[in-house]
Formats: C-alpha cells, structure tokens, sequence
C-alpha cells in the first residue's frame, strides 16, 4: 500500500509518500479501504517528535479516516451490524495516512447517509474529543453557557454545533474578525477576538457578570487563570492541549470558595472500550443530527495525499477555519 510516514521529525517536507505491507487485521478490529483521512494537530506533533503513537500503534500518523471495510474478524463485525463493503469512518490511534488501515470495529461509525467519503473523514477525531470532554466530562447541559477557546478549530466548528444542537448558548474565542463571523453563522451567540479583546471581561458582560459554565479550552498556559475568571459557581473547565503551554498559575482559592472544576483529558492513549463507549453514545445522539443535515461538516479545504506536507504547512498557518482532509483519490 502507499502511506504518508514521518521520515524523521522535522518540518512538513519530512512527511514523504512511501511503500508499506499491507497490514492485517486482528481480533476485534476491521481492516479499511481508505479513502479520505483528517489532519489533526496531534498529527502536526508527532511529525516534529513531540507526541509518540502509543504502544501498539502504526507509527504512521493519522487519527481518523472514512473508506469501505475489505476485511475484519466477522464475530466483531456482526455484532456491530457491519458487514464487507460498508462505508465507515474511523478513530485511529496511529495508521490513518496509508491506503489501508486497521481500526477496532468498536471505533466505526457508518457513514452518515448522504455524506461523502471527505466529509466523513473530518468527523471521528473531532466528534469523539467533543463529546467525551464537552457533554461526558464537563457535563454540559442545556440553558448553560460555554466558552469554547480556538472556536473556528476543527474542534471549536464541532463543538459550536454540537453545544448550540443540545440546547446551550455559545461564546467563542477566535483571533480574527473572518474567523468571529464563521463562528457566528455556525449559530454561536457571542464570538470573541482575542486580539482585540479581554475574553474575561467579554465573558462576564455577556453573562451579567455571572460567567459560564462549561469552558473547553485547547490553550491551558495563562489562559487558566483567566479561565477561572470567567467561571460561573460550580464551573467547569477542561483542558484538552496546552498550546499555550504546560505550566499554570491560578488562585487555587476560588476552586475552594466557587467549587470550581479543572479537569483534563487526551483521547488517543484511552482504551478501546472507553472509546466503544463514545462511539455507541456519537451513533445514538448525534448520528441523526448529522443525517438530517441539523450538523454539517465544516472543510476548510481537501488536497490529494500527495500533498499532506501542504496541508501540515496550513495546519500551523493558524488560517483555516473547521477541517483539512486528504484523499486519495480526488472526488
């Protein structure tokens, strides 16, 4: 098969097309023909060295990808209602940039009906991140506030939608007024320029001073402290990157006094049954809201394969606005 490998870590021009064996699938996993895959930043981070698959994975990068099932352990599939032939999108741990990947069946998702391969590419990573620290972690209910940091992120368009489809009112970071209006047609209530604006002081004007109550946040560093500022009573924050860096400093008081919530996550390295168990709730809740078109994918632009160096380049340019997908062939 081709696949896209990190030939050592290093700028975008390290990712190089190369020729791997095909690999086979074992109990419990499906092997997928693939035909479009997402860049994530995870992906941006295990090219420059700082983010090693887990123990057991491809070290080919790669976290999501949508093609058909060619082969699998039968026992798995039947009793997920696949079958050879199904279009599928996937969560990987690692093997998402080759023509063929092996994914656990318990992470597969049907195509969503009417979608094309490149629109269901952008779905896995994003969609399982969201929903496991949004709704499963911070508990996000409906009539509550969330700020959402990094809103025209592929994860900020997910969660933007997700947040407004189950009844809550969205505020937004975002760094630039193009950005601000993408936010706002993708229904969030109050999109924030972090350039030009205190997001603290923006988050308590649009709350009458109470603040919110979720906040998802992919920049930890300083934005911690200020996070805890923009927290209603019995807030709660979960940090999900440090962009911004990994050290932080806040009043740990007012986690006592405000019975305040910090939290944390990393999806990859989770087991497989912990992410069965997101798939099931993604297949039941939202699956539907995606068929019906109430959600729609956000693609900021799709490239073939052989130009995933480019799409790394754009990635870190800070400049697109929901997904980058690849393909292999062009649609």
């Amino acid at each position: 098969m081709k696949a896209i490998a990190i030939t050592r870590p290093g700028a975008p021009e390290v990712l190089q097309l190369i020729e791997r064996p095909d690999p086979q699938a074992g109990v419990g996993e499906c092997l997928i023909a693939v035909e479009a895959f997402g860049i994530n930043r995870p992906d941006v981070l295990q090219r420059k060295g700082a983010y090693p698959p887990p123990a057991g994975a491809s070290d080919l990068p790669g976290l999501e990808v949508a093609g058909r099932i060619v082969a699998g352990d039968d026992a798995s599939l039947a009793a997920a209602g696949f079958q050879l032939g199904d279009k599928v999108c996937a969560l990987v741990a690692g093997g998402g940039y080759a023509e063929l990947c092996t994914a656990p069946v318990a992470q597969c998702l049907p195509v969503p009906a009417g979608w094309s391969m490149v629109e269901a590419a952008s779905l896995p990573e994003t969609y399982f991140t969201v929903w496991s620290n949004v709704f499963e972690r911070a508990h996000l209910c409906a009539g509550e506030n969330i700020l959402i940091h990094g809103g025209s992120s592929g994860i900020g368009v997910t969660a933007i939608q997700l947040a407004k489809a189950f009844g809550a009112r969205v505020l937004v970071t975002v760094g630039s007024a193009e950005k601000a209006a993408a936010c706002l047609r993708l229904g969030a209530d109050v999109a924030i320029n972090y350039r030009e604006q205190d997001f603290v002081a923006e988050c308590k004007q649009a709350t009458n001073g109470r603040g919110v109550d979720v906040i998802l946040d992919m920049v930890a560093g300083g934005y911690v402290a200020r996070n805890i500022e923009c927290l209603a009573d019995d807030g709660r924050c979960v940090v999900i990157a440090v962009q911004g860096g990994s050290q932080a400093g806040f009043d740990a008081g007012q986690l006592l006094r405000r019975r305040l919530t910090i939290s944390g996550s990393t999806l990859r390295p989770r087991s497989v049954a912990f992410k069965a168990g997101i798939a099931q709730a993604l297949r039941e809740k939202v699956w539907p809201l995606l068929e019906s078109r109430d959600i729609r994918p956000v693609i900021f632009r799709e490239l073939l394969a052989d130009r995933t160096a480019e799409a790394h380049a754009l990635m870190e340019s800070g400049e697109h606005i929901g997904k980058i997908v690849l393909s292999w062939v062009k649609n």
